[in-house]
């Protein structure tokens, strides 16, 4: 090191602390003139963790897409500890900003109900919430992926902008309201009664 670098520590919840240490040194670089800000960085994020602990139950969980598919596929699922199974998830991040998320889906049916085994779904809630893609999954499918990028992100980049309202044709505020088209707004009864929704007052205290 030399006369007027400094090292930056930090520690606690991962969770927490990476955003923090993550934002300090976009800080810290954009002040001291580091980043090249005429420049777009691409880089592909990939190897993303299957499963994860969940802090509040305790168990195994999906950490992001269940119906990607694992690493190693069956033979991973089955032999592995579940919390070092990667996934076939990708992102494409420019400039810090993430562009489109993707995978490479899960198409087989034996692998996709293990997978909800290792996170503690039985074999009948897959049916019961999943039926549909499961028992087309039985009939064979084709390996299959893909990604979608975000174009209004993508402007966003090119406009120099660092807030996505910025760029697009009906921006929300802070609270989720769009000024513009007045939304969201009331609803009649009527359309209430053609969705069958009954709504109910909040209760005062």
């Amino acid at each position: 090191m030399n006369v007027g670098d400094a090292a930056f520590f930090v520690g606690g919840d991962p969770k927490t602390f990476l955003k923090f240490a993550g934002a300090a040194r976009t800080k810290v670089g954009t002040d001291l003139g580091l980043v090249d800000e005429n420049r777009f960085e691409f880089v592909w994020i990939v190897d993303f963790p299957m499963f994860e602990m969940n802090e509040e139950t305790n168990h195994v969980d999906f950490s992001h897409n269940p119906f990607s598919m694992p690493q190693g596929e069956m033979e991973a699922l089955t032999t592995k500890d579940p919390l070092e199974i990667l996934a076939y998830q990708y992102d494409i991040v420019c400039n810090g900003y993430e562009l489109c998320s993707g995978a490479i889906r899960n198409h087989r049916p034996d692998v996709m109900l293990k997978a909800f085994e290792i996170a503690g779904h039985s074999p009948e809630f897959v049916e019961e919430q999943f039926g549909g893609m499961l028992n087309a999954f039985k009939h064979g499918a084709p390996p299959h992926g893909g990604l979608a990028p975000g174009i209004d992100r993508i402007v966003m980049l090119l406009a120099n902008q660092t807030a996505i309202r910025e760029v697009i044709a009906f921006p929300l505020n802070q609270q989720g309201q769009d000024l513009l088209m007045n939304a969201p707004s009331e609803v009649f009864d009527k359309q209430l009664k053609e969705l069958h929704i009954r709504t109910v007052p909040p209760i005062k205290v």
